[in-house]
């Protein structure tokens, strides 16, 4: 169907979208402020709106904050997974999503093949929302990107380092570079760079984005340090992917190279004592609460986004 706005990766929105959405996320996050976190918010942009969503990864902030997103937009969401849904029995992912778009206004799923959630858009006649998939991690990104412009940083110029694993939740960050304007200083140990369509595609939207072995050297004068568990789920090997990333763990030595002002991100659920130490994870610099929080406020912007409120 034509004319949908699905929200597969942040190219889907556009960097103007992105910015609208960031204001619209903190503008309602302040007009509710005080208020318990399921009343509507006054004008209920959303109201009788239902949201589907799929779950076949685990998930607590996705779950949650789409859920409580819906609520304060004044809709409801519902939850399927595979062990409940006939998505487990060998439905098919067309036939799903010709269903659920008769019954549902949108859809949001969690999943691990890219290919899954393009292939749910293509026979969708309602908004897709991309909440994960092994590919990209795009609602994720918009919370960082609000808790960034919360702290006070504005975007285009910031130095961004990221240390790790060139996963998901990276390949996002990278595309919001290219989007964004700021730059971009990516370690990784060897063989786990991301994938290099994402760092073609920011470096010709005007992005700077570096790639470094040398977890010093991308944290050296950052504005910000983000981090991602070194094991994602269902990954195997983790023996030999956790020796391969000790030194790109964020400590305070590390975070002490960065400007004195810098942010220490992490989506969570953090593995304390690998990725991150106890110091900098519980320290003054990192916002890691405020940005799982955020999760609630843009996934409210992403949803009005999709339908066309903003």
């Amino acid at each position: 169907m034509t004319g949908l706005r699905h929200f597969l990766a942040l190219g889907d929105a556009g960097g103007d979208a992105i910015a609208a959405m960031i204001g619209d996320a903190l503008d309602r996050k302040a007009a509710r402020s005080g208020q318990p976190r399921g009343r509507a918010d006054e004008d209920a942009p959303l109201a009788g709106h239902v949201l589907g969503m799929i779950f076949e990864k685990s998930s607590t902030r996705t779950r949650v904050s789409f859920d409580i997103a819906m609520r304060q937009l004044g809709g409801s969401a519902l939850i399927l997974d595979s062990g409940t849904s006939q998505l487990g029995r060998g439905e098919s992912i067309a036939d799903t999503a010709r269903v659920l778009s008769r019954m549902v206004d949108a859809i949001m799923i969690r999943t691990d093949d890219h290919a899954k959630l393009e292939e749910l858009a293509h026979h969708a006649s309602v908004p897709v929302i991309n909440g994960l998939t092994d590919l990209s991690h795009p609602c994720q990104i918009v919370a960082d990107l609000v808790t960034l412009i919360e702290r006070g940083k504005a975007l285009p110029g910031l130095e961004i380092a990221w240390l790790g694993d060139g996963n998901n939740v990276l390949h996002s960050l990278i595309e919001a570079a290219g989007l964004m304007k700021f730059n971009l200083r990516i370690a990784t140990p060897a063989g786990f760079e991301p994938d290099k369509g994402f760092i073609d595609r920011a470096r010709a939207a005007g992005a700077g984005v570096t790639l470094t072995r040398d977890a010093g050297e991308a944290a050296t004068g950052a504005d910000v340090l983000v981090t991602d568990t070194w094991i994602s789920m269902g990954q195997e090997h983790a023996e030999a992917k956790l020796a391969a990333m000790q030194p790109y763990q964020v400590d305070a030595a590390l975070m002490a190279r960065a400007k004195p002002d810098a942010l220490f991100l992490h989506c969570l659920p953090a593995h304390v004592g690998e990725e991150v130490s106890a110091e900098v994870f519980e320290g003054p610099q990192s916002v890691v609460f405020d940005e799982a929080e955020n999760r609630i406020h843009a996934q409210k912007a992403i949803l009005r986004w999709c339908f066309r409120q903003i």
